[in-house]
Protein backbone atom coordinates (compact mmCIF):
# COMPACT_ATOMS: atom_id res chain seq x y z
CA UNK A 1 0.00 0.00 0.00
CA UNK A 2 1.27 3.48 -0.82
CA UNK A 3 1.70 5.21 2.53
CA UNK A 4 1.61 8.61 0.84
CA UNK A 5 -1.81 8.03 -0.68
CA UNK A 6 -3.74 10.13 1.83
CA UNK A 7 -1.44 13.14 1.75
CA UNK A 8 -3.11 15.26 -0.93
CA UNK A 9 -6.34 15.32 1.07
CA UNK A 10 -4.51 16.18 4.31
CA UNK A 11 -1.85 18.44 2.83
CA UNK A 12 -2.78 22.07 3.30
CA UNK A 13 -1.65 25.61 2.79
CA UNK A 14 -1.57 28.32 5.46
CA UNK A 15 -4.92 29.74 4.35
CA UNK A 16 -6.61 26.32 4.47
CA UNK A 17 -5.55 25.37 7.99
CA UNK A 18 -5.84 28.67 9.86
CA UNK A 19 -9.62 28.48 10.26
CA UNK A 20 -9.77 24.82 11.29
CA UNK A 21 -8.10 24.14 14.67
CA UNK A 22 -8.42 20.35 14.41
CA UNK A 23 -6.98 20.33 10.89
CA UNK A 24 -4.12 22.53 12.07
CA UNK A 25 -3.30 20.22 15.00
CA UNK A 26 -3.32 17.18 12.74
CA UNK A 27 -1.13 18.89 10.14
CA UNK A 28 1.54 19.75 12.71
CA UNK A 29 1.47 16.28 14.26
CA UNK A 30 1.84 14.67 10.85
CA UNK A 31 4.74 16.99 10.02
CA UNK A 32 6.40 16.02 13.30
CA UNK A 33 6.02 12.33 12.42
CA UNK A 34 7.52 12.90 8.96
CA UNK A 35 10.55 14.69 10.40
CA UNK A 36 11.14 11.98 12.99
CA UNK A 37 11.26 9.36 10.24
CA UNK A 38 13.74 11.38 8.18
CA UNK A 39 11.34 12.75 5.57
CA UNK A 40 11.41 16.38 4.32
CA UNK A 41 8.42 18.64 4.97
CA UNK A 42 7.21 21.71 3.09
CA UNK A 43 6.81 24.71 5.39
CA UNK A 44 4.35 27.24 3.94
CA UNK A 45 4.64 30.86 4.98
CA UNK A 46 6.40 34.08 4.00
CA UNK A 47 8.71 32.28 1.61
CA UNK A 48 8.06 28.54 1.29
CA UNK A 49 10.79 26.20 2.50
CA UNK A 50 11.59 22.52 2.35
CA UNK A 51 12.92 21.29 5.69
CA UNK A 52 14.97 18.15 6.40
CA UNK A 53 16.24 17.43 9.97
CA UNK A 54 19.95 16.69 10.23
CA UNK A 55 19.46 14.15 13.01
CA UNK A 56 17.15 11.74 11.17
CA UNK A 57 17.88 12.58 7.51
CA UNK A 58 18.20 9.68 5.08
CA UNK A 59 19.66 9.63 1.57
CA UNK A 60 16.16 9.45 0.07
CA UNK A 61 15.07 12.55 1.96
CA UNK A 62 18.18 14.46 0.92
CA UNK A 63 17.58 13.54 -2.73
CA UNK A 64 13.97 14.70 -2.46
CA UNK A 65 15.03 18.01 -0.93
CA UNK A 66 17.52 18.65 -3.71
CA UNK A 67 14.95 17.75 -6.36
CA UNK A 68 12.42 20.37 -5.21
CA UNK A 69 14.79 23.16 -4.10
CA UNK A 70 14.80 26.25 -6.27
CA UNK A 71 17.82 27.77 -4.51
CA UNK A 72 20.92 26.80 -2.58
CA UNK A 73 20.31 24.75 0.60
CA UNK A 74 21.50 26.20 3.92
CA UNK A 75 22.25 24.65 7.28
CA UNK A 76 19.99 25.87 10.12
CA UNK A 77 21.39 25.61 13.65
CA UNK A 78 20.06 26.71 17.01
CA UNK A 79 21.90 29.67 18.54
CA UNK A 80 24.01 27.71 21.00
CA UNK A 81 25.09 25.02 18.55
CA UNK A 82 25.89 27.63 15.89
CA UNK A 83 28.22 29.33 18.35
CA UNK A 84 30.01 26.04 19.11
CA UNK A 85 30.50 25.26 15.43
CA UNK A 86 31.88 28.74 14.78
CA UNK A 87 34.02 28.75 17.91
CA UNK A 88 32.50 31.97 19.22
CA UNK A 89 30.56 32.98 22.32
CA UNK A 90 26.87 32.13 22.28
CA UNK A 91 24.64 35.15 21.62
CA UNK A 92 22.47 36.40 24.48
CA UNK A 93 19.25 35.68 22.59
CA UNK A 94 17.97 32.47 21.00
CA UNK A 95 18.05 33.60 17.36
CA UNK A 96 19.10 30.68 15.13
CA UNK A 97 21.69 30.98 12.40
CA UNK A 98 21.93 29.66 8.85
CA UNK A 99 25.09 28.83 6.92
CA UNK A 100 25.96 28.13 3.34
CA UNK A 101 26.53 24.42 2.79
CA UNK A 102 29.69 23.25 1.00
CA UNK A 103 29.41 19.95 -0.89
CA UNK A 104 31.42 18.17 1.79
CA UNK A 105 28.73 18.83 4.36
CA UNK A 106 25.71 18.24 2.16
CA UNK A 107 25.80 14.54 3.00
CA UNK A 108 24.05 12.55 5.69
CA UNK A 109 27.30 11.97 7.57
CA UNK A 110 28.40 15.60 7.28
CA UNK A 111 25.07 16.95 8.47
CA UNK A 112 24.93 14.69 11.51
CA UNK A 113 28.47 15.49 12.56
CA UNK A 114 27.90 19.22 12.22
CA UNK A 115 24.71 18.95 14.29
CA UNK A 116 26.01 16.51 16.93
CA UNK A 117 26.08 18.43 20.24
CA UNK A 118 28.43 15.91 21.86
CA UNK A 119 31.06 16.34 19.14
CA UNK A 120 34.15 18.27 20.16
CA UNK A 121 35.43 21.13 18.05
CA UNK A 122 38.27 18.92 16.81
CA UNK A 123 35.84 16.26 15.57
CA UNK A 124 33.62 18.68 13.65
CA UNK A 125 34.23 18.25 9.89
CA UNK A 126 36.79 20.71 8.55
CA UNK A 127 34.18 22.15 6.22
CA UNK A 128 32.13 23.20 9.27
CA UNK A 129 34.91 25.46 10.50
CA UNK A 130 34.69 27.42 7.24
CA UNK A 131 30.93 27.83 7.20
CA UNK A 132 29.84 31.22 5.94
CA UNK A 133 26.78 32.84 7.46
CA UNK A 134 23.83 33.00 5.08
CA UNK A 135 20.77 35.26 5.30
CA UNK A 136 18.17 33.88 7.68
CA UNK A 137 15.10 32.73 5.71
CA UNK A 138 11.81 34.34 6.71
CA UNK A 139 10.44 31.16 8.29
CA UNK A 140 13.69 29.88 9.87
CA UNK A 141 12.35 30.38 13.39
CA UNK A 142 9.19 28.45 12.51
CA UNK A 143 11.37 25.66 11.09
CA UNK A 144 13.36 25.57 14.32
CA UNK A 145 10.16 25.44 16.37
CA UNK A 146 8.88 22.51 14.28
CA UNK A 147 12.11 20.62 14.97
CA UNK A 148 11.65 21.29 18.68
CA UNK A 149 8.05 20.05 18.58
CA UNK A 150 9.51 16.83 17.11
CA UNK A 151 12.01 16.70 20.02
CA UNK A 152 14.84 16.56 17.49
CA UNK A 153 18.14 18.41 17.54
CA UNK A 154 17.58 21.99 16.36
CA UNK A 155 19.58 21.43 13.18
CA UNK A 156 18.29 21.01 9.63
CA UNK A 157 18.79 21.65 5.95
CA UNK A 158 16.52 24.36 4.55
CA UNK A 159 16.01 25.26 0.92
CA UNK A 160 13.63 27.66 -0.82
CA UNK A 161 10.95 25.98 -2.89
CA UNK A 162 8.39 27.16 -5.39
CA UNK A 163 5.10 25.32 -5.07
CA UNK A 164 3.31 25.19 -8.42
CA UNK A 165 0.57 22.87 -9.71
CA UNK A 166 1.99 19.64 -11.14
CA UNK A 167 5.50 20.68 -10.11
CA UNK A 168 8.09 18.49 -8.33
CA UNK A 169 6.58 19.09 -4.91
CA UNK A 170 3.29 17.61 -6.15
CA UNK A 171 4.89 14.55 -7.71
CA UNK A 172 6.77 13.75 -4.48
CA UNK A 173 3.65 14.37 -2.37
CA UNK A 174 5.60 15.99 0.44
CA UNK A 175 3.52 16.84 3.48
CA UNK A 176 2.81 20.55 3.83
CA UNK A 177 2.33 22.48 7.02
CA UNK A 178 1.59 26.14 7.65
CA UNK A 179 4.24 28.11 9.51
CA UNK A 180 1.48 29.98 11.35
CA UNK A 181 0.03 26.66 12.53
CA UNK A 182 3.46 25.63 13.80
CA UNK A 183 3.83 28.88 15.74
CA UNK A 184 0.38 28.58 17.35
CA UNK A 185 0.54 24.83 17.95
CA UNK A 186 1.57 24.81 21.62
CA UNK A 187 -1.11 27.33 22.59
CA UNK A 188 -3.77 25.65 20.46
CA UNK A 189 -3.02 22.14 21.79
CA UNK A 190 -3.09 23.32 25.42
CA UNK A 191 -6.27 25.35 25.01
CA UNK A 192 -8.09 22.34 23.55
CA UNK A 193 -7.24 19.96 26.41
CA UNK A 194 -10.15 18.11 27.96
CA UNK A 195 -10.65 15.38 30.54
CA UNK A 196 -10.63 11.98 28.84
CA UNK A 197 -10.33 9.50 31.72
CA UNK A 198 -10.06 9.31 35.49
CA UNK A 199 -9.88 6.66 38.17
CA UNK A 200 -9.14 6.22 41.85
CA UNK A 201 -5.44 5.38 42.31
CA UNK A 202 -4.55 5.05 46.00
CA UNK A 203 -0.92 5.97 46.57
CA UNK A 204 1.51 5.07 49.31
CA UNK A 205 1.81 8.75 50.26
CA UNK A 206 -1.88 9.57 49.71
CA UNK A 207 -4.57 6.90 49.82
CA UNK A 208 -7.47 9.18 48.78
CA UNK A 209 -6.13 9.94 45.32
CA UNK A 210 -7.47 9.87 41.79
CA UNK A 211 -5.64 10.42 38.50
CA UNK A 212 -7.30 12.51 35.80
CA UNK A 213 -5.99 12.35 32.22
CA UNK A 214 -6.18 15.33 29.86
CA UNK A 215 -5.69 15.24 26.12
CA UNK A 216 -6.40 17.44 23.09
CA UNK A 217 -9.10 16.04 20.77
CA UNK A 218 -6.58 15.11 18.07
CA UNK A 219 -5.00 12.47 20.31
CA UNK A 220 -1.81 14.40 21.03
CA UNK A 221 0.30 14.64 24.17
CA UNK A 222 -1.37 13.67 27.45
CA UNK A 223 -1.00 15.44 30.78
CA UNK A 224 -2.19 14.13 34.15
CA UNK A 225 -3.60 15.58 37.34
CA UNK A 226 -2.94 13.64 40.55
CA UNK A 227 -5.82 14.82 42.75
CA UNK A 228 -5.64 14.25 46.51
CA UNK A 229 -8.94 14.52 48.38
CA UNK A 230 -11.37 17.19 47.16
CA UNK A 231 -9.27 20.30 46.45
CA UNK A 232 -12.14 21.95 44.55
CA UNK A 233 -13.88 22.44 47.90
CA UNK A 234 -10.91 24.25 49.46
CA UNK A 235 -10.42 28.00 49.41
CA UNK A 236 -6.82 27.72 48.17
CA UNK A 237 -5.54 24.14 47.99
CA UNK A 238 -1.89 23.18 47.71
CA UNK A 239 -0.89 22.76 44.04
CA UNK A 240 2.35 21.58 42.48
CA UNK A 241 3.05 21.94 38.75
CA UNK A 242 5.54 19.13 38.13
CA UNK A 243 7.25 18.47 34.79
CA UNK A 244 7.71 14.76 34.16
CA UNK A 245 11.17 13.37 34.88
CA UNK A 246 11.69 9.73 33.96
CA UNK A 247 15.18 9.59 35.44
CA UNK A 248 14.23 11.23 38.73
CA UNK A 249 10.59 10.23 39.24
CA UNK A 250 10.87 6.62 38.04
CA UNK A 251 14.54 5.63 38.33
CA UNK A 252 15.35 7.65 41.44
CA UNK A 253 18.24 9.50 39.80
CA UNK A 254 20.44 11.49 42.16
CA UNK A 255 21.33 14.04 39.45
CA UNK A 256 18.20 16.10 40.16
CA UNK A 257 15.69 16.66 42.96
CA UNK A 258 12.58 15.75 40.94
CA UNK A 259 11.77 12.41 42.59
CA UNK A 260 11.93 13.75 46.15
CA UNK A 261 9.95 16.83 45.08
CA UNK A 262 7.23 14.62 43.62
CA UNK A 263 6.94 12.36 46.65
CA UNK A 264 7.31 15.23 49.08
CA UNK A 265 4.54 17.20 47.41
CA UNK A 266 2.12 14.26 47.56
CA UNK A 267 2.97 13.68 51.22
CA UNK A 268 2.25 17.32 52.05
CA UNK A 269 -1.06 17.22 50.20
CA UNK A 270 -2.03 14.04 52.04
CA UNK A 271 -1.19 15.70 55.36
CA UNK A 272 -3.46 18.63 54.47
CA UNK A 273 -6.17 16.32 53.16
CA UNK A 274 -6.31 17.86 49.67
CA UNK A 275 -4.18 19.08 46.80
CA UNK A 276 -3.41 18.77 43.11
CA UNK A 277 -0.18 17.70 41.47
CA UNK A 278 -0.21 18.48 37.76
CA UNK A 279 2.11 16.07 35.96
CA UNK A 280 3.01 17.77 32.68
CA UNK A 281 4.63 16.05 29.68
CA UNK A 282 7.55 18.49 29.59
CA UNK A 283 10.60 16.31 30.29
CA UNK A 284 13.89 18.13 30.73
CA UNK A 285 12.35 21.62 30.87
CA UNK A 286 10.56 20.84 27.63
CA UNK A 287 13.40 19.34 25.54
CA UNK A 288 12.43 15.68 25.92
CA UNK A 289 14.17 12.69 27.49
CA UNK A 290 16.62 11.96 24.65
CA UNK A 291 17.85 15.53 24.60
CA UNK A 292 18.01 15.60 28.39
CA UNK A 293 20.38 12.63 28.28
CA UNK A 294 22.48 14.51 25.73
CA UNK A 295 22.51 17.49 28.09
CA UNK A 296 23.69 15.19 30.89
CA UNK A 297 26.61 14.10 28.70
CA UNK A 298 27.53 17.74 28.15
CA UNK A 299 27.24 18.40 31.88
CA UNK A 300 29.66 15.54 32.50
CA UNK A 301 32.04 17.46 30.23
CA UNK A 302 31.85 20.56 32.43
CA UNK A 303 28.77 22.54 31.37
CA UNK A 304 26.02 23.46 33.80
CA UNK A 305 22.31 22.78 33.19
CA UNK A 306 21.60 26.04 31.40
CA UNK A 307 24.68 26.01 29.16
CA UNK A 308 24.17 22.35 28.26
CA UNK A 309 20.65 23.05 27.00
CA UNK A 310 21.90 25.98 24.96
CA UNK A 311 24.77 23.96 23.49
CA UNK A 312 22.16 21.54 22.17
CA UNK A 313 20.45 24.44 20.42
CA UNK A 314 17.55 24.73 22.87
CA UNK A 315 16.59 27.61 25.15
CA UNK A 316 17.37 27.33 28.84
CA UNK A 317 13.69 26.53 29.56
CA UNK A 318 11.26 25.50 26.81
CA UNK A 319 8.20 24.88 28.99
CA UNK A 320 4.73 26.32 28.51
CA UNK A 321 2.37 26.39 31.52
CA UNK A 322 -0.88 27.12 29.69
CA UNK A 323 -1.79 23.43 30.03
CA UNK A 324 -1.56 23.77 33.82
CA UNK A 325 -3.94 26.73 33.87
CA UNK A 326 -6.43 24.90 31.62
CA UNK A 327 -6.31 21.76 33.77
CA UNK A 328 -6.85 23.67 37.02
CA UNK A 329 -9.85 25.44 35.52
CA UNK A 330 -11.42 22.16 34.43
CA UNK A 331 -10.81 20.71 37.90
CA UNK A 332 -12.71 23.63 39.42
CA UNK A 333 -9.61 24.92 41.25
CA UNK A 334 -9.42 28.70 40.82
CA UNK A 335 -7.26 29.89 43.72
CA UNK A 336 -4.13 28.03 44.79
CA UNK A 337 -1.13 27.92 47.04
CA UNK A 338 1.69 27.03 44.68
CA UNK A 339 4.30 24.58 45.92
CA UNK A 340 7.46 25.74 44.11
CA UNK A 341 10.84 27.39 44.43
CA UNK A 342 10.64 28.85 40.92
CA UNK A 343 9.53 32.51 40.75
CA UNK A 344 9.07 32.25 36.97
CA UNK A 345 6.45 29.54 37.48
CA UNK A 346 4.52 31.77 39.87
CA UNK A 347 4.61 34.64 37.39
CA UNK A 348 3.68 32.43 34.43
CA UNK A 349 0.58 31.02 36.14
CA UNK A 350 -0.48 34.44 37.39
CA UNK A 351 -0.16 35.82 33.86
CA UNK A 352 -2.41 32.98 32.67
CA UNK A 353 -5.15 34.02 35.08
CA UNK A 354 -4.50 31.61 37.95
CA UNK A 355 -5.03 33.24 41.34
CA UNK A 356 -1.84 32.35 43.21
CA UNK A 357 -2.65 33.19 46.82
CA UNK A 358 0.79 32.22 48.08
CA UNK A 359 4.03 30.51 47.14
CA UNK A 360 4.88 27.59 49.38
CA UNK A 361 8.57 26.69 49.63
CA UNK A 362 9.54 23.23 48.43
CA UNK A 363 13.30 23.14 49.00
CA UNK A 364 15.06 19.85 49.63
CA UNK A 365 18.66 19.35 50.81
CA UNK A 366 21.34 18.34 48.29
CA UNK A 367 22.31 14.68 48.20
CA UNK A 368 26.02 14.94 47.39
CA UNK A 369 25.45 14.35 43.67
CA UNK A 370 23.02 17.13 42.74
CA UNK A 371 24.75 19.89 44.71
CA UNK A 372 25.99 21.79 41.63
CA UNK A 373 22.63 21.23 39.89
CA UNK A 374 20.79 22.90 42.78
CA UNK A 375 23.38 25.67 42.95
CA UNK A 376 22.83 26.37 39.24
CA UNK A 377 19.06 26.53 39.75
CA UNK A 378 19.58 29.15 42.44
CA UNK A 379 22.33 31.14 40.71
CA UNK A 380 21.22 31.12 37.08
CA UNK A 381 17.48 30.36 37.20
CA UNK A 382 16.71 32.43 40.30
CA UNK A 383 15.12 29.61 42.28
CA UNK A 384 14.59 30.21 46.01
CA UNK A 385 16.92 27.56 47.43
Amino acid sequence: MNHHSSRPAEASTASETSGDPMHALRAVHRAVAELRRGRPVLLRGHGDLVLLPAETALDEGLRDLKSVACGAPVLLLGAGRAAVVQGVAAPPDETPATFSLPDGLLTICGLREAADPTATVDSIPREAHRLARAPLPDEAKSALLLLKLARLLPAAVLAPVEIVPFGPTESLEMLRVSASDVRSHATRAASMLSRVAEAAVPLQEAADTRVVAFRAPDGGVEHFAIVVGRPETCEAPLVRVHSECFTGDVLGSLRCDCGPQLQGALARMAAEGAGVLLYLAQEGRGIGLVNKLRAYALQDGGLDTLDANRALGWAADERNFLAAAIMLDQLGVRRIRLLTNNPDKVAALADLGVDVANRESHALPPNGVNDSYLATKARRFGHFL
